[in-house]
């Protein structure tokens, strides 16, 4: 894409609020954008070759959907701690390998997908967002969930093919999961404590492909109090 083409792109955006600029392989952020640091709610940059995220992003205080995926980020510019009005993050497909405290800032993330990056670390900054009600941590390389993870406000958490072989029972207090995704990691059926399973939400817990059987899951104490729960809301589903 010419520079034509980008410049046809940002009169566009300046009507609509929405840039999209994707499959394009480009290297370097479009340095045009600097001058709309008041205009866009929507960017997409997703399948491009991005290895870092830019200072001037940061200037872009408006946005509220932010599409980097499929790029080479190996991590993300602290900057984006300054778009405090972001509701949208997309990260999938990428190489983080760790996230910038000032994420925390951004407490209108709604939705942040982070699946298929290297991250080695739960992101504890994302605890207390409360208005995060989706968090994708699938295709990582993390291994422990931690007692933060009790400040969660999410209605569902997908940590599906991880390497986790610790989970803080913590999770139990997390006060709007329904849904928590755990499949194909290294967790024992001990670490589904009866608080997790007596005591919490949820009520859709996907646990295969892990070291233990669905006998030793079953004759947890606490599994039929969490069947309760997942046979209530199937039931009103259908």
């Amino acid at each position: 894409m010419g520079n034509k083409q980008i410049k046809q792109h940002l009169e566009t955006a300046q009507k609509t609020g929405i840039l999209k600029i994707s499959l394009q392989r480009l290297q370097e952020f479009p340095p045009q954008l600097k001058a709309y640091p008041n205009v866009l709610k929507t960017l997409d940059l997703s399948e491009n070759r991005f290895e870092r995220m830019p200072d001037e992003l940061g200037k872009l205080t408006l946005l509220k959907h932010l599409n980097l995926s499929g790029n080479r980020l190996v991590e993300l510019n602290e900057v984006v701690g300054e778009l405090t009005k972001l509701e949208v993050l997309l990260l999938m497909d990428n190489m983080l390998t760790k996230l910038p405290k000032t994420l925390a800032n951004c407490t209108h993330l709604k939705t942040v997908n982070l699946s298929n990056n290297q991250l080695k670390e739960f992101p504890s900054m994302l605890c207390g967002l409360k208005q995060l009600d989706v968090l994708d941590l699938s295709r990582n390389k993390i291994t422990n969930v931690p007692a933060d993870v009790g400040g969660l406000y999410v209605t569902e958490l997908n940590l599906n093919q991880n390497q986790i072989s610790s989970l803080a029972e913590d999770v139990a207090d997390c006060p709007k999961l329904k849904t928590l995704r755990l499949e194909e990691n290294c967790l024992q059926a001990a670490a589904f404590t009866p608080k997790i399973l007596k005591d919490s939400k949820i009520c859709n817990l996907a646990v295969d492909g892990n070291l233990f059987n669905s006998k030793q899951f079953t004759d947890l104490d606490g599994y039929d109090v969490y069947m309760e729960r997942y046979t209530a809301v199937r039931k009103k589903m259908f």
